[in-house]
């Protein structure tokens, strides 16, 4: 099963970094993020991918032809002008690098990498969010369910720390931030039926509004809770949180042992 991944949009508020890269080339860790989300994906044993490239989409380009040269050893022999790859350390992965324009929305980069995916069902995720979600058993989840879609539904990381306070206004005890309010959001990794793309009129169109909301409409889509780690890279804010969880090696989405 292909995984099409959405790496097109400007990340403007993100600006002090993508600027110069595409959001999904900002770095957790020393590695992109969109690394980090097709090692999520390549650990389930799903190593099919389409990126959708938009803004700056030759960094991306650039990354994965020059991948296995940077991943490995290399010895070169200067008398004869020639260099040989040893010890390669790249991973097991197809990659389409697919350009869907500059200023296509969501559903319209989905639907210009159809030609590529054909009749069959396909896994989808953004490119800068990660998450511990297994992604099996989200498959297996969809598979049950006998609909056009299957969204991933978390509850948002809280955004701030709460506080005891008693009767008297005495603060007790400061506690970790909580999740959300209750509701659930989308939290992409989305498992889709090849039908979905009739439901999506052009460049214009955004999958989260008028494909997702006609789909559930019609009672033909599905929600995977997922209670585990999830966390989106929207703000600089996000970036060094996540890279501080990498740095103390709790990142919850490293699902992948090397």
């Amino acid at each position: 099963m292909k995984v099409v991944i959405l790496a097109g949009g400007l990340g403007t508020r993100l600006s002090e970094e993508t600027q110069i890269k595409p959001k999904p080339m900002v770095e957790i860790g020393g590695k992109p993020i969109l690394w980090h989300i097709m090692k999520i994906y390549s650990q389930f044993g799903f190593n099919d991918f389409i990126i959708c490239l938009g803004y700056k989409g030759y960094i991306i380009k650039e990354y994965f032809f020059n991948y296995a040269l940077h991943q490995s050893d290399v010895q070169l022999d200067l008398a004869n002008n020639s260099a040989k790859i040893v010890n390669s350390k790249t991973e097991p992965w197809k990659v389409s690098l697919i350009d869907t324009g500059l200023n296509t929305m969501t559903g319209g980069r989905i639907k210009n990498v159809q030609k590529y995916i054909g009749q069959n069902k396909f896994l989808l995720t953004y490119g800068d969010g990660v998450s511990n979600v297994n992604i099996t058993n989200l498959v297996n989840f969809h598979e049950s369910q006998d609909k056009l879609v299957t969204m991933t539904a978390v509850q948002a990381p809280g955004r701030f720390g709460a506080v005891d306070i008693d009767s008297h206004n005495s603060v007790k005890k400061f506690m970790e931030k909580p999740k959300g309010d209750g509701f659930w959001i989308n939290g992409g990794f989305f498992v889709c039926e090849p039908e979905v793309f009739d439901y999506i009129d052009g460049d214009h169109s955004i999958w989260e509004q008028k494909p997702l909301m006609q789909i559930s409409e019609q009672n033909k889509m599905s929600a995977f809770k997922h209670d585990g780690f999830w966390h989106p890279m929207d703000t600089l804010r996000d970036k060094h949180y996540l890279e501080k969880q990498w740095v103390e090696n709790k990142a919850e989405w490293k699902v992948w042992d090397s």
